[in-house]
């Protein structure tokens, strides 16, 4: 099934309502838990992963994003402050729109309106379905659940091509399984033929 990736607007119509490429380095901060939502931002280079710690100060990471695709919008609709953190993986350039440029832009360009419900509908449909996987007993639906979620963000049309970011002990910690469960589960659906396996690499 082919899916709709987060949002990807034009770069010269953000700067065209006041947009400006910010740069980043490796382990610095975009915004952080509680932060007001003041911007749009889209990645231009670079990656970034959206994260939170419990209490326990174990990291729990919702998704890893790059190159041409957004995050935190939706707090821009909602106003309230973010809850989670958007951490650079990498050296990046993000491009920032003020919020209330956001607005004018959206007012002026209705089309973006309906791709935006069409991405937020998309992102609440595989939130619910991979909260089911992981409701299940069986490491495999979970793994699966979490895959198709992960997948759901990037525009691969294809069959075991969308490598996945995150490491063996991520996705533990993702999914609430040992890192043992998780790696001898991903042999299983190696053998499958679900996923490929290519030098620590995982390809869904």
């Amino acid at each position: 099934m082919k899916t709709i990736s987060c949002m990807n607007i034009d770069e010269s119509l953000l700067h065209s309502f006041g947009a400006e490429d910010k740069d980043y380095k490796k382990r610095e901060a975009v915004f952080r838990e509680e932060d007001h939502a003041l911007y749009y931002f889209q990645i231009s280079e670079g990656k970034v992963k959206l994260n939170n710690y419990n209490e326990n100060g174990k990291e729990f990471i919702h998704n890893i994003l790059g190159k041409k695709q957004s995050f935190g919008e939706a707090m821009l609709f909602l106003n309230q402050n973010y809850p989670i953190n958007a951490i650079c993986l990498e050296d990046s350039r993000i491009i920032r729109l003020p919020k209330n440029n956001f607005f004018e832009m959206i007012k002026q360009n209705p089309d973006l309106s309906l791709e935006m419900n069409a991405c937020f509908s998309q992102e609440i449909f595989y939130k619910l379905k991979m909260v089911q996987s992981l409701a299940s007993e069986n490491p495999m639906q979970r793994l699966k659940g979490l895959l198709e979620y992960l997948k759901s963000y990037h525009d691969e049309d294809c069959q075991k091509c969308f490598h996945i970011e995150f490491t063996r002990q991520q996705i533990a910690n993702l999914t609430g399984m040992r890192v043992e469960t998780v790696i001898r589960t991903l042999k299983k659906m190696e053998k499958e033929g679900s996923i490929i396996l290519k030098d620590r690499k995982i390809l869904y």
